[in-house]
């Protein structure tokens, strides 16, 4: 499939390569105006390097933001590529980043690299993070960061901060989609206005993860796993315990009343995002976090903006040789042919 879609403002927005290889893109009107989201990208199946700059020209050019796109580079040849998992060119971004947008997975990075991270998260400042940011990091024992790897002895970055790590798969991989269901008592959560949960839709399946989540995660939707990855499926007849598949958290912030708002999702396959509501859901999520809760409303415009073609998921299916300035929208208009 492919979609076409215009901008809603004009072409007085900017949308340009920096020198670094982070892509940026910025609005000027819509209800994010005034606030930079930084979008880090880095899992090498679920084509976050697709959906995390699809995600950032909605809420550029719809919202209004600043966003901020990290991808990983292979240093070799400047193209975008998943399968590096130590170079993420522009997290200086985090610097002034009023939210964390995450879809990493595994990644190996050096400590000046962690440090961004680390000091982002010690201010307090709010994260979304998706599918595979439960297990973002794997780092070596000698690392000043070795605490943040998935499998650390608490869990790491993972179970301290999002509420939970890489446990294993609920759903069968590759075979069962996963369809939204709202969890007790979380009908009324703003972040689910204009959700319905039974068309929250993503082809990849549930991950497990240990009940009772830790203290203060809410959950808002719980994951039916389905016969097969297509959106009209019916669910297994045995489900087992319901997985949670979005919740929030509020974390204290060192040194006042101020609380740190995380939303943490396992869903986030780049073919996810395709899907009007779980679209929704992701961009609901990103304006709770950084507490414009009267912003969400039913009717906001969360189309897609320009083109967007998501690939399948799977290891090795990424576009190679293709790099940040590919993904600059708007695009430069050809010139025209000349009579």
């Amino acid at each position: 499939m492919r979609w076409l879609l215009p901008c809603l403002f004009p072409l007085t927005l900017c949308a340009q390569e920096p020198k670094h290889p982070a892509l940026t893109l910025a609005g000027d009107a819509g209800p994010l105006r005034g606030s930079h989201v930084v979008f880090v990208a880095g899992d090498e199946e679920y084509r976050s390097e697709q959906s995390l700059p699809q995600l950032a020209r909605i809420l550029a050019f719809r919202l209004g933001a600043r966003c901020s796109v990290v991808l990983p580079i292979d240093p070799r040849t400047g193209a975008i590529d998943p399968g590096v998992t130590n170079n993420l060119p522009g997290l200086d971004a985090l610097r002034t980043a009023d939210l964390l947008v995450l879809l990493t997975r595994f990644r190996a990075l050096d400590d000046a690299d962690m440090q961004q991270f680390a000091d982002f998260v010690d201010a307090g400042k709010p994260i979304v993070a998706l599918r595979t940011s439960t297990h973002a990091f794997a780092l070596p024992q000698t690392s000043k960061f070795a605490a943040w790897s998935w499998n650390a002895p608490d869990g790491g970055f993972g179970r301290r901060v999002l509420g939970e790590t890489w446990i294993a798969h609920h759903g069968q991989h590759g075979v069962q989609g996963t369809r939204g269901q709202v969890a007790p008592g979380a009908d009324q959560h703003v972040i689910l206005r204009g959700i319905d949960a039974a068309k929250v839709f993503d082809p990849a399946d549930v991950y497990r993860v240990r009940l009772p989540l830790p203290d203060g995660c809410v959950p808002l939707l719980l994951g039916e796993v389905l016969q097969s990855m297509a959106p009209d499926a019916l669910p297994v007849p045995d489900q087992g315990e319901r997985m949670p598949i979005l919740w929030t958290r509020e974390l204290p912030v060192a040194g006042g009343e101020r609380r740190q708002r995380v939303v943490t999702t396992t869903l986030g396959s780049a073919a996810a995002f395709a899907h009007g509501t779980t679209r929704r859901l992701f961009v609901n999520a990103c304006l709770w976090a950084l507490g414009r809760d009267a912003a969400i409303r039913s009717d906001l415009d969360v189309a897609l903006v320009g083109d967007y073609e998501p690939r399948a998921f799977g290891f090795g299916k990424h576009a190679a040789g293709e790099r940040p300035a590919d993904l600059v929208w708007p695009r430069t208009p050809l010139p025209k042919p000349e009579k």
